[in-house]
């Protein structure tokens, strides 16, 4: 017995998700594998029905409800992918549902929610408010509120993604598991240690919304206000009681990764493994890319999910391309007259840079008379590169500027 929920519990779980959740696949990830030194292989929760992990734990919590309980309905409080979960899990088990999503929730994982059968209530500016609401609906109506971590249930239908790990990788060394509420880790942590206990298991959370560090410290569950992460799907202000108990023993260590990470970790999945990940699931992959000399391979690391507003995949893969090194913006200043961009862009070609984007202005208080002044957006092919096409512009005279 490994603790509040054990590996004879995921076992269990794993049959009443027999006909209803995805074996997802594992994908090895060569540019991983050699930043670490061995294999890295990717657990794709992302492809999962719902684009989570979450319908797991979901579906094994509903449908071990009784049938009274199932009439009277179910009622959950998410930002987007446990919302995703219960509305796919209580449409499969003909069960009623309603979920509370913040007031500024994505609307893809809105659509989603209402799409799988769910009723979308807005109840608040962020979770916690959500959270309150949901509970206050199950009070008032009796329903059953299917909480989106802390529940035996919902953890050992997580666990279920460890048990398939080890089947898939049984030579892994290392799990690596993205970490907001602790749901998904502790379930892997408690079906992994009990079968493999010299499997390392690590998680990894957002820096700017890592309520298990100092939870761990102070060895009891610690409120923190998230700050803003991308990583909205991982952003709990504080750990549940059950997933702290299981992660305090069962985890070897939690740690952050900056936004920055972040976004070069979601630029890595889509450009090298062609896989479409959320900012939540590619933590991961972010903390390998930091600190890859921490983790023993064979390494699995879990993309927890895929469920991305379009408008912030575009905006995060700029971010991770500048971060990278591989998208440049500046101020030049030209001299007016007929042929001075067109030299600029020829030199630029030269140098093999893609121009991404131009404006040109003529008119502004900070110029001379005689000045015109060009932003420019461009793509290049790394941090050496920049460097070439900065130094040959200062080389050639050019005033650049960076905002």
């Amino acid at each position: 017995m490994s603790g509040p929920v054990s590996v004879d519990e995921v076992r269990a779980a794993r049959e009443v998700l027999r006909e209803v959740a995805v074996t997802t696949p594992i994908l090895e990830s060569r540019s991983l594998s050699a930043k670490v030194g061995g294999p890295v292989l990717l657990k794709a929760e992302n492809l999962q029905r719902a684009g989570s992990f979450k319908a797991r734990g979901a579906y094994v919590r509903i449908a071990r409800l009784s049938a009274e309980e199932r009439a009277r309905g179910v009622v959950a409080a998410s930002a987007g992918n446990h919302a995703q979960g219960v509305a796919l899990a209580a449409r499969l088990l003909g069960c009623r549902s309603v979920v509370f999503m913040p007031d500024g929730a994505p609307l893809p994982k809105v659509a989603a929610t209402r799409a799988y059968g769910a009723e979308v209530v807005f109840g608040g500016p962020g979770v916690d408010a959500c959270l309150a609401a949901a509970k206050a609906y199950a009070h008032d109506n009796e329903a059953v509120f299917i909480h989106p971590f802390d529940h035996p249930d919902v953890v050992a239908g997580q666990g279920t993604v460890g048990l398939e790990i080890l089947e898939q990788c049984p030579e892994v060394r290392t799990i690596v598991v993205p970490v907001g509420g602790g749901g998904l880790v502790a379930g892997i942590a408690a079906a992994v240690k009990e079968l493999r206990p010299d499997v390392r298991v690590v998680g990894v959370q957002a820096e700017r919304a890592a309520a298990f560090p100092p939870s761990l410290a102070a060895g009891r569950p610690v409120s923190v206000e998230p700050a803003g992460t991308m990583a909205d799907g991982i952003a709990v202000g504080r750990p549940g009681d059950l997933t702290f108990e299981l992660i305090s023993k069962l985890v070897d260590s939690v740690v952050t990764v900056s936004e920055e990470m972040i976004s070069q970790a979601l630029l890595n999945c889509l450009e090298r493994s062609k896989q479409v990940v959320e900012p939540a699931g590619a933590v991961g992959v972010a903390a390998l890319l930091d600190r890859p000399q921490m983790f023993e391979p064979p390494v699995v690391t879990v993309l927890s999910g895929g469920n991305i507003d379009p408008l912030l995949l575009s905006k995060v893969l700029r971010h991770g391309l500048a971060v990278a090194g591989r998208y440049l913006m500046f101020r030049v200043r030209l001299p007016d007259r007929p042929g001075a961009l067109v030299t600029l862009l020829s030199e630029l070609a030269e140098l093999g840079v893609n121009v991404l984007d131009v404006v040109h202005q003529r008119t502004a208080a900070r110029l001379n008379i005689d000045e015109a002044e060009v932003s420019l957006h461009l793509e290049t092919r790394g941090p050496d590169h920049c460097d070439e096409v900065l130094g040959r512009l200062r080389a050639e005279g050019y005033t650049l500027s960076f905002s």
